[in-house]
């Protein structure tokens, strides 16, 4: 028999603000005590040097964080110019360092755009990719390193927010990238290009997918408005469930076809024909607006379910 969950049941998004120097498991599993909620999941882990957005998935919203995980990123990063580190950032042992006192902003430009469009990329021996089942990290602090295939992403727009020159020189940068990108090997990768080495001083995730650092709450401010109450007076800051997939377009079923969907089977509903065509994706909910999941477009203009949650109780 399945041991039963110990907390809340609680469905929905809290968008994160993580602090420096944390695990995104160790954020997620902070959130988790604070909303006292039984089931919980993060949608792609960001460097323990790095803040900002993180997405958390509360319940049966973990059923759609995969949507996150394939979505778009936004960074704000600092690039340190003169020093290579082993991680790529600033959590690493130097290997090497050079001044960069000839170093201008007219160079690191220019050097800059050419990491713009489809690149390919090396991921880091200190990533959360896996080799064997084992994080690539977790060898690399064993000194271990195993080849890694070069993968394709894209940088959508990359841009030069500031430069100091000096000795230690320094660039904030802006980065709109696909899922999969790492901001430390465009960094490791530029300072290669200028002949003096690079590392991430800082970085800060502000947007995963349509989620933006504007909606995001700190740890902190959670714990001060919890205080001595209960978890349930941090639920508003909760999103709805399907707020992973608000982007695909929303069907409302009667409750005689809703139940039927709800079982697993295909449905048929005029809706269908103005959402999308075959293959298209929709959210689909009752006309009371609860939701019971995503559906597929069929050939024959029903609606397939394909992934559902649990009846609420």
């Amino acid at each position: 028999m399945a041991r039963k969950r110990k907390g809340r049941p609680i469905n929905g998004v809290l968008i994160l603000d993580k602090p420096p120097g944390m695990s995104s498991n160790r954020a997620l599993q902070q959130a988790k005590r604070l909303f006292f909620v039984a089931k919980a999941g993060h949608t792609g882990s960001l460097d323990p040097l790095a803040t900002g957005v993180l997405p958390l998935c509360f319940g049966e919203a973990t059923k759609f964080s995969q949507f996150l995980l394939e979505a778009d990123k936004r960074y704000r990063s600092t690039f340190r110019f003169g020093m290579t580190t082993t991680t790529g950032d600033a959590d690493g042992d130097v290997m090497s360092e050079m001044a960069t006192d000839i170093l201008t902003e007219e160079e690191v430009e220019k050097h800059l755009q050419q990491f713009s469009g489809e690149i390919e990329q090396i991921p880091s021996m200190f990533s959360a990719l896996k080799f064997n089942g084992q994080p690539l990290y977790k060898l690399a602090r064993e000194g271990k390193e195993v080849e890694r295939k070069a993968r394709k992403v894209t940088i959508f727009e990359i841009k030069l927010l500031a430069f100091r020159p000096g000795p230690a020189a320094e660039a904030d940068v802006e980065v709109h990238c696909s899922k999969g990108t790492y901001i430390r090997s465009i960094a490791e990768d530029l300072g290669h290009e200028l002949g003096c080495g690079a590392h991430v001083k800082a970085l800060h995730r502000s947007a995963a997918g349509a989620f933006h650092e504007g909606q995001s709450i700190s740890l902190d401010a959670l714990v001060a408005e919890l205080g001595e109450q209960g978890p349930e007076v941090l639920d508003h800051h909760l999103l709805p469930m399907d707020a992973p997939v608000e982007d695909l377009p929303a069907i409302t079923l009667p409750e005689s076809t809703g139940y039927y969907f709800g079982l697993g089977n295909p449905v048929m509903d005029t809706q269908v024909f103005a959402a999308g065509e075959e293959g298209d994706m929709v959210r689909v909910f009752l006309e009371n607006d609860d939701f019971l999941g995503i559906g597929v477009i069929t050939d024959d203009g029903r609606v397939a379910p394909k992934r559902l949650v649990a009846k609420l109780t």
